[in-house]
């Protein structure tokens, strides 16, 4: 019993501590890369409405906050996790990957971003994260 509160909580910590570095990678990006002219980046209906002004660059930070969202996430329940590690970091890698999913509907940007997205931002991150933390748990 004791196990599967720990594993939960791993997997929660991990979503929210990933949703924090997603949401302030995705803040703090128009600073990094501004937006075309006239988005206001806290609306997504005017994000929506403007992605027709968007260059590539303008993908990366919103790529970056995905990743770095779950690399972080996975990482973080793969340590707190008491047993199934892989597993924990994966389910957040797949909750995480389930909001990229939701995003791409409420946000749709051109299909090689959102496939490269959703390819690479998730599963792939989980499995980094697992990487990062046996290396960082190996000291």
């Amino acid at each position: 019993m004791k196990t599967t509160i720990i594993n939960i909580l791993a997997v929660v910590v991990g979503l929210v501590v990933g949703a924090f570095v997603n949401m302030g990678i995705i803040t703090i990006s128009p600073s990094i890369i501004p937006l075309p002219a006239g988005i206001d980046p806290m609306d997504p209906e005017s994000i929506a409405a403007n992605m027709h002004l968007f260059e590539p660059r303008n993908y990366v930070m919103p790529f970056l906050a995905h990743a770095l969202g779950t690399v972080v996430g996975a990482t973080i329940a793969w340590l707190i996790a008491a047993s199934n590690k892989d597993w924990m970091a994966y389910i957040v890698g797949a909750g995480f990957f389930a909001g990229g999913i939701m995003a791409a509907r409420m946000l749709p940007g051109p299909m090689w971003f959102e496939a490269f997205d959703i390819i690479v931002a998730y599963f792939p991150m989980a499995w980094l994260g697992i990487q990062l933390a046996k290396m960082i748990k190996k000291d």
